[in-house]
């Protein structure tokens, strides 16, 4: 299945085809076997009166060992955005490097703690940054956006573990039309507004629709993309787990989690500014 968050598109341990992680599996058989010759008749039977090894034992992918990853690349996340909030000056440079983290991390094929981390703490400045001049001109929209965003999370994953959400071909196949058009929506929209053509505070955003802006409506439907977002991010771990995958690849997808809650965090803070206008 296709996914879009970038986070997962390099890495085999999430793929369905499992060629990359097959050929991880031979490796680790053939040397496994190359000891097992070295080893004496008394040592074999040893080895194979062992109770069976944990995923943890075997270096394997666990729901477990993702969820501490993914909390810990969240606390680095937390402390880069105190950073920024005292600090917003710095939001550029957390965006520009966030981004180059971000590039590094999604074509690296064997996932880095350490760049992953570097990447949360970046991204967490530029995050803390945006999150303060907001607050400077909308008074308690922080609190909101942070609410909203685990209102969306804790939602979406209840009814993906229930089975009652699933991803789809078409409907990922409908998520990247529609992805794909949001961002040259974006992309014409700051074009407007760096020329000055538009003179609303958020573009063609600020253009009212039924009586609402623009970007509300707007909103409400890229809210949707992340939540579908967090669907296929659900998918692929669980994708990860079942293939048996390398235990470094929980990086790979507290990598993904972070770039998708963030977006959506960021969607919900300027939808909720858009709608407070200059209330």
């Amino acid at each position: 299945m296709a996914h879009s968050n970038p986070g997962f598109s390099q890495s085999p341990a999430f793929s369905n085809n499992g060629n990359d992680l097959n050929k991880w599996r031979q490796e680790q058989n053939a040397g496994l076997s190359l000891a097992k010759a070295d080893m004496t008749a008394e040592q074999l039977q040893e080895l194979y009166s062992k109770p069976s090894a944990s995923p943890d034992q075997t270096d394997r992918m666990t729901y477990e060992d993702t969820i501490a990853k993914t909390f810990g690349a969240f606390v680095v996340l937390l402390a880069g955005a105190a950073v920024g909030w005292w600090v917003p000056q710095l939001m550029l440079v957390g965006a520009i490097v966030g981004f180059v983290l971000a590039m590094v991390n999604i074509f690296k094929k064997r996932p880095s703690a350490a760049l992953v981390l570097a990447y949360a703490g970046f991204e967490g400045i530029f995050v803390g940054g945006i999150s303060a001049i907001f607050e400077s001109r909308w008074d308690g929209i922080v609190i909101q956006a942070v609410l909203g965003t685990l209102g969306v999370f804790a939602v979406t994953l209840a009814l993906f573990a229930s089975g009652k959400v699933r991803a789809s071909k078409r409907a990922t196949q409908i998520f990247l039309v529609a992805i794909v058009g949001y961002a040259v929506f974006s992309l014409i929209n700051f074009v407007l507004q760096l020329t000055g053509v538009t003179s609303g505070q958020f573009g063609l955003r600020s253009i009212e629709f039924l009586g609402i802006p623009l970007g509300f409506w707007i909103g409400i439907v890229v809210v949707l993309l992340a939540a579908y977002s967090l669907v296929l991010d659900f998918t692929q771990i669980k994708v990860g787990v079942d293939n048996g995958a390398p235990r470094i690849f929980g990086w790979q997808a507290a990598f993904g989690l972070v770039v998708t809650i963030v977006w959506l965090y960021t969607e919900i803070l300027r939808m909720l500014a858009i709608l407070r206008g200059n209330n």
